[in-house]
């Protein structure tokens, strides 16, 4: 090695150094420059196509996971909406139901009341039974017979009548009273006033049967006598 060789070539000595100093400067300078005007056309070229690539992938490439679990989400809701029962809203059956043991209720009630006071079918019985009673001893007969015919048949026809009305009251009653225990089981229990009106029912139409059996079988009320004449 030529020992008047500079260690550095690449640092000028001598008269031209500034010179070739100042030239390697402007050329790092313009590198520069060139460096930054690429990345702000990269970064411009890049903004520009992200509306393309989007577009394309609405177009044609796979779905969004975020899209597909808000879809799932979706129905799983409606799922668990349809398998959801209210039964105030519901169905009819359990709606049904309550309305029967309610309706069952108040016409055990009514029946009840009808075989204690009497009815119109009651009456009509008993008048036809005192029409043939009049009949059957229009040709002569005793007054035992008479009375029997005429008296006794209308007053048992009248027991049977109400003791039909009460039983009915009674069954009528039970009915509504046992009917949530069959069927589709209600989240709600039955209504107090519905319990209590049933309770009611039944008890008229056991008074009322003992009523009945007690007029029918001349319990209660014995039929007249004819007195003995001398």
């Amino acid at each position: 090695m030529n020992p008047g060789t500079p260690k550095n070539p690449t640092t000028p000595t001598g008269p031209a150094a500034p010179a070739v100093l100042d030239a390697e400067e402007t050329a790092a300078e313009e590198n520069t420059a060139k460096d930054a005007a690429y990345s702000l056309d990269k970064g411009a070229a890049e903004a520009e196509g992200e509306p393309a690539v989007a577009d394309g992938a609405g177009a044609g490439s796979a779905p969004d996971p975020a899209q597909d679990l808000d879809a799932d989400a979706v129905f799983k809701d409606s799922d668990d909406d349809s398998d959801f029962t209210d039964p105030d809203f519901d169905d009819s059956g359990k709606e049904s139901s309550g309305l029967a043991s309610a309706a069952a209720a108040v016409a055990a009630t009514g029946l009840g009341v009808v075989a204690l006071s009497g009815s119109w079918t009651g009456k009509v019985a008993a008048e036809r039974e005192t029409l043939i009673g009049q009949i059957k001893t229009s040709g002569g007969g005793t007054a035992a017979q008479q009375i029997s015919e005429i008296y006794g048949d209308a007053w048992h026809s009248t027991a049977l009548v109400n003791g039909l009305f009460a039983l009915l009251a009674l069954l009528v009653g039970v009915f509504a009273l046992v009917r949530p225990a069959f069927g589709a089981p209600s989240p709600h229990p039955q209504p107090g006033w519905v319990r209590a009106v049933a309770t009611a029912g039944i008890a008229l139409g056991v008074l009322g049967l003992v009523i009945s059996a007690g007029m029918y079988f001349d319990l209660i009320v014995a039929l007249p006598t004819a007195g003995i004449t001398k």
